[in-house]
Order: structure tokens, then sequence, then C-alpha cells
């Protein structure tokens, strides 16, 4: 068997973990190429007993809260909280508590994946609707 050059193999997949599950946004997230959901999280689940079977790149969470549980459980992966709205202090928060961002979780698709990808490189991303107005 011929064996494929290495430039043309399919690259592996982000491993995603959603928490809490929202199965719309899994689906959204699971066409996306390069991107694999590889577990969710309901009310009431194990949150870090999850990321510790699941070994997840990336975890997309909604509270301050997760992102320390992750950090102790699944110190590898980084985290991004997802937010309905600009709360006053959330950034400040979540990027304190080592989120590696703060996205809108209506946003489009396509941003929460160069998100993604971005958090993977180290780089910290907030979504420009929940940054706080700039100074005079």
């Amino acid at each position: 068997m011929d064996e494929m050059p290495r430039d043309h193999r399919p690259g592996r997949s982000v491993r995603v973990l959603l928490a809490p599950g929202d199965g719309a946004l899994a689906v959204l997230l699971g066409m996306e190429p390069g991107l694999s959901v590889v577990a969710q999280v309901g009310g009431g689940e194990d949150l870090q007993g999850v990321a510790v079977l699941a070994c997840p790149d990336v975890a997309l969470v909604d509270d301050v809260g997760s992102v320390r549980a992750l950090a102790e459980a699944v110190p590898e992966c980084r985290v991004l909280v997802l937010a309905t709205s600009a709360r006053p202090g959330l950034v400040s928060a979540a990027l304190a508590a080592g989120a590696a961002g703060v996205v809108l979780r209506d946003g489009p698709v396509p941003d929460l994946t160069t998100a993604i990808h971005r958090a993977l490189t180290g780089e910290t991303t907030v979504d420009p609707a929940l940054s706080p107005p700039a100074g005079p």
C-alpha cells in the first residue's frame, strides 16, 4: 500500500466540548471543516469527568466557574466563554480565570470557528460586541 505524502494527509480535527450541551450549536460546529464536537455536557453532569474522558482541545462554556474546573481537570484544554450579552465584568472575570476568550453564543458560526482556532494558537479572543467602549 502506497503511503500518502505527509502534506496531503488530512489534519486532525479540533476536538470541541460544549457545556452546556446545545444540539443546534453542536450540529453547526460539526459541519465546520476541521472541527469535531466530542462531548456535550448537560445540567447535572460532571463537567470535569466528561472533559477528562473526551480530551477536548477547546471547551465552550457559559460560566466562569467552568473555566476554573476545566483548568484543573484538563489543563491543556483552552476554554472560551459563551456569552449571551455584554454583562459588566464578564470579560475581565473570564480572562482572570484563565479563559482564552469570550465570544457571543448566538454570533456567526464562522466567527466562533475563528475564535476556536485562535484559542489553539494561544491568542485571546473577545468579541467586539462584548468589549467595553473606548474611553473619551
